[in-house]
């Protein structure tokens, strides 16, 4: 079994390297149709998906799937829209490809260009995200690169339906549908097989949670793009205006919480906690969210959703209504406790002195930093880049929400009149 298994992963795999080639030597306007193709189908084809989208909710919800993760899997036809939306608003982009990002001339006479092109294979292992399938196959056709995708199990029926459309409109194109392939059996081998297909897979990039990035990250042979788990605080400063906190703080915890941009940990500086606490722990609690509070948070709480945090908490992911709340000297112990617990997300601070905030700014080591806003915008739609693949938490050669230019590497094009080297 194990080896057919390999045998199917690198056929498959070998089939999608052969057609990046094509794809990476198309016009971007042959790009841009595929893409709108793609769109085109999601919304012609919207029942269908959300028919086997039901087939995995319902298996889901049997086997007792926790809230934040059944509103990730969830597919409706408004979602269904967003997808179709953001894969028009990255058509529109300018062309990721064949950018001249720098041109110069050197002593010789030499003149030499640095140019973007296509990274060729893209491998994506993902988890209960159907809505990923179509981010990520859009924002590879649009870049030039063919791509594998292997979905979790839990959201197996979504993405199976999603990639079948998908690749369906890229032939229509003209394209090999083997330009979005999908790895169709749901047995754990199959992962392991794709990220060690060295020479072919140029890239492997894993969503979801810190277990799945952890074994990429430990077991791939290939390249590897790390998209981070998404431990994000709100510090709220002595000087912050009350309401507008208390507005960014439900936004950010309760507005989508199965998401890695969502709040888990709250800090208040204990100068104000007296007066902003229990008005601001009311309203979590008549929202549902249960707080994770350390004493002096526990002394403030006349709320029923109420448990002791523990040293674990602070470092949790929660991805449901739950929240983490810790009381801090002020500026010093924020940072201090952001650096030692926060993942690289997205980070923010309430604040109106204009010092605490470009500390803040300046010194939180963090993918997306924000003041008096809420951590849910780090989005690549949100920043204006179309579609996204995920959110890189490390630092080297992509961060951030990264979308079609992160899908870019790049090649020196030098050009002579017969210069040779002395």
């Amino acid at each position: 079994m194990a080896d057919n298994i390999a045998a199917y992963v690198e056929t498959l795999a070998s089939a999608a390297k052969a057609a990046s080639k094509e794809l990476g030597f198309a016009s971007n306007e042959e790009r841009q149709a595929a893409v709108r193709a793609m769109a085109a189908g999601l919304r012609e084809h919207a029942d269908a998906i959300i028919r086997a989208n039901e087939q995995d909710m319902t298996a889901a919800v049997e086997a007792g799937t926790a809230d934040g993760l059944l509103d990730r899997l969830l597919l409706t036809p408004l979602r269904i829209e967003a997808m179709a939306e953001g894969l028009d608003a990255l058509a529109d982009l300018p062309d990721p490809v064949g950018r001249v990002i720098e041109r110069r001339t050197i002593d010789c006479g030499l003149k030499l260009q640095k140019v973007s092109v296509p990274l060729g294979l893209v491998a994506m292992v993902y988890e209960a995200r159907p809505n990923v399938t179509a981010d990520a196959a859009g924002i590879c056709i649009r870049t030039g690169n063919a791509c594998v995708l292997r979905g979790g199990s839990l959201a197996q029926n979504s993405c199976v339906a999603i990639a079948h459309v998908l690749a369906d409109a890229v032939e229509a194109c003209g394209f090999s549908r083997d330009c979005v392939s999908i790895v169709e059996t749901t047995d754990r081998a199959a992962a392991d097989v794709l990220m060690s297909l060295r020479g072919v897979v140029d890239v492997l990039i894993p969503r979801g949670g810190a277990g799945l990035i952890r074994h990429c990250v430990e077991n791939a042979k290939v390249p590897v793009i790390e998209t981070g788990t998404g431990n994000c605080h709100i510090y709220v400063h002595e000087s912050a205006d009350f309401t507008k906190a208390r507005a960014i703080v439900m936004n950010a915890k309760t507005q989508r919480v199965g998401v890695c941009n969502a709040a888990e940990t709250l800090l208040v500086d204990e100068a104000i906690a007296d007066e902003f606490l229990p008005e601001m722990l009311s309203e979590l609690d008549a929202a549902g969210v249960l707080v994770h509070g350390d004493e002096r948070t526990r002394d403030l709480a006349d709320i029923v959703n109420f448990v002791d945090a523990t040293d674990e908490d602070w470092a949790r992911e929660y991805l449901a209504m739950e929240l983490a709340v810790k009381c801090v000297s002020g500026e010093d112990e924020a940072l201090e406790h952001i650096a030692r617990y926060g993942t690289g997300h997205s980070e923010a601070i309430v604040a109106k002195n204009k010092a605490a905030i470009e500390r803040f700014l300046h010194e939180v080591d963090a993918s997306s930093v924000y003041a008096n806003a809420s951590t849910r915008f780090t989005d690549g739609a949100e920043f204006g880049l179309g579609a996204e693949i995920g959110i890189s938490t490390q630092k080297l050669h992509a961060r951030g929400p990264f979308a079609a230019e992160a899908l870019t590497s790049y090649k020196y094009v030098i050009r002579g009149t017969g210069q040779v080297r002395p």
